[in-house]
């Protein structure tokens, strides 16, 4: 591996092998969506607790100040919104010669195997690939499902997840699903967990997060289970300690109640 791509990668992935990534980007196709309608006052809580953030270029120049040190995954795919006629119809939006402008340390891009638009998306993935090796810049890949949620099984994850691998993504991005080990065991690079199904509680979200850690994944990508919480500061430091201290789902509920006690004694 080169030195340029070696030591992006050990910017994003932490030295304990572990990361997370707080993913900021929803608005690139759902607009301003719940707690992310201003999002300078989303991230700037949530920032210190995150590896790396995963962002827009219009979104990190308005709503990110310069002198940030974490690690920039910039989303370079778009082009689609939830009111077109189908999410997976995306292109390459910002070029390659745009994330080394604002610093990234990685890229990432969606791909939707099984769509109409598989073949375009995957060679978007190729090309965008090509681009990152030639200036030493990792290529997270993203295996979305648009609207048909009912994907998010192991086989269609592992599909997905493997292919992305083979085409050359570094990092994976993947939801959590049961018999997450089947995804992780067939993906030869890292891979990241996203959200995984809706859930009612916290101890939900902890318990998901805690299994996909235990069966493989180096951690997470989680946006709305952070930020749309009521206590959102709480729910990130309660994750991190899942992913970087292999904190068990009660510990993290614990620590997330004392965290929203200090927080509700502030206030």
């Amino acid at each position: 591996m080169e030195w340029g791509m070696a030591n992006r990668m050990a910017q994003l992935i932490q030295p304990d092998g572990h990361a997370l990534f707080l993913p900021v980007d929803h608005g690139y196709f759902q607009g301003p969506t719940r707690k992310l309608e201003e999002p300078r006052k989303t991230i700037e809580p949530l920032l210190p607790y995150a590896d790396a953030i995963f962002i827009t270029r219009g979104v990190l120049r308005s709503s990110v100040d310069p002198d940030n040190t974490k690690p920039i995954i910039l989303r370079v795919s778009g082009g689609t919104s939830m009111v077109g006629k189908d999410l997976a119809n995306e292109g390459i939006t910002p070029s390659m010669e745009e994330a080394i402008r604002l610093n990234a340390s990685a890229v990432g891009i969606s791909i939707f195997v099984g769509t109409d638009y598989e073949k375009e998306s995957l060679l978007n993935l190729s090309k965008l690939v090509d681009e990152g090796e030639r200036y030493g810049i990792p290529v997270m890949a993203v295996t979305a499902v648009g609207k048909e949620l009912e994907k998010r099984d192991a086989r269609y994850l592992a599909l997905s997840s493997r292919i992305a691998a083979e085409l050359g993504a570094r990092v994976v991005k993947t939801y959590w699903c049961e018999d997450f080990g089947k995804v992780t065991r067939g993906c030869p690079v890292p891979v990241i967990m996203a959200g995984g199904p809706q859930v009612d509680t916290e101890l939900k979200i902890f318990e998901f997060v805690y299994d996909g850690m235990q069966k493989g994944a180096i951690g997470v990508n989680l946006g709305r289970n952070i930020w749309q919480s009521d206590f959102p500061v709480a729910m990130i430091k309660a994750i991190r300690a899942i992913v970087h201290q292999n904190t068990t789902p009660k510990e993290a509920q614990e620590l997330f109640g004392s965290e929203k006690e200090r927080k509700l004694k502030k206030s």
